[in-house]
């Protein structure tokens, strides 16, 4: 019996798979903050690079991965498929149970997948800086190793708490030519509010987003960097469950239950949507799961409405 599915080259699709060409209904449209009406590509230009938001807008099923971003995913792509026997032992438990390792990227998780994608787009729209944001430190590194590959320079702020706690990080993105700042800064006018009523403020995610978005919509040159949530984003990590599936059908298998965790989604879109696929349009019976924090809910609790 095979516990490893084999990381041969055949398994890295030449092409993303976008799930809504396939849904039934598409989910609700952003709105613009201004006019509260459904936002359009054009007043995404502010912020995003244009090849981003043509991505962000696409109904078109495949999307061609480059030929530079393929040779950039060949370095670490694909990703194991490994029965965690061991696992199945503890349980005592008749099933098997597999996992996709995304650790084994060069900066140590699925954040790089769309990382790789965005600073080539970038670099194609003549970008020289995308600013972002990042908290424990994984997109802001993922941002910085891409960046370093395709002459994009990376702009992070980062929450301050992590910036001293997880000095690792921040080194990691300096390494790879990122400029690192501590967030609240006062650098910015979104920062400078919190940094003067406290230097030591921890900060927060979200301050750190305003930060990121306030310099790419004051600098030209500068566009905005995001590593979860959206529909782009997903787009670019359903190479992961694109892999799983080629990787399933080596070792003869068909996934009865898919399980992920589960914060802007990115991770468990990018596993399971090439799989719910199957459940759309050729009757497949393939259950998800997706786990989230009980304190801080998103699917389980919460009200589903417009900010």
């Amino acid at each position: 019996m095979l516990r490893y599915a084999s990381r041969d080259e055949k398994h890295l699709p030449a092409k993303f798979y976008n799930l809504k060409a396939d849904l039934p209904e598409l989910p609700p449209p952003p709105l613009h903050p201004l006019t509260r009406q459904p936002i359009n590509p054009s007043d995404l230009e502010a912020i995003f690079p244009r090849s981003f938001i043509a991505q962000e807008v696409s109904l078109e099923r495949e999307i061609p991965i480059p030929e530079k971003v393929l040779e950039a995913y060949s370095v670490f792509r694909p990703t194991p498929l490994i029965q965690a026997s061991k696992l199945q032992a503890y349980l005592e438990t008749p099933a098997r149970i597999f996992y996709k390792f995304e650790g084994v990227s060069p900066t140590g998780s699925h954040k790089t997948n769309t990382a790789l994608m965005q600073a080539y787009l970038a670099s194609q729209d003549g970008v020289s800086t995308l600013s972002t944001e990042t908290g424990a430190g994984q997109w802001g590194t993922a941002l910085a190793y891409a960046g370093s590959l395709f002459g994009v320079k990376a702009r992070v702020y980062m929450v301050r708490s992590s910036f001293r706690q997880k000095p690792g990080r921040r080194i990691m993105m300096q390494l790879f030519g990122g400029d690192v700042t501590e967030s609240p800064s006062p650098t910015t006018d979104s920062g400078l509010k919190y940094y003067q009523e406290n230097p030591e403020h921890p900060g927060s995610l979200g301050i750190a987003i305003s930060e990121a978005v306030e310099v790419a919509v004051k600098n030209p040159e500068i566009k905005y960097s995001l590593g979860s949530v959206l529909d782009t984003v997903l787009i670019h990590q359903s190479i992961i469950g694109l892999e799983a599936q080629s990787q399933c059908r080596e070792l003869g298998i068909e996934p009865d239950l898919i399980i992920g965790c589960v914060g802007g989604g990115s991770n468990f879109a990018g596993l399971s949507f090439p799989f719910v696929r199957r459940n759309l349009k050729e009757k497949a019976t393939t259950k998800y799961l997706a786990i989230e924090p009980e304190v801080c809910p998103s699917i389980t609790g919460g009200e589903l409405t417009y900010d």
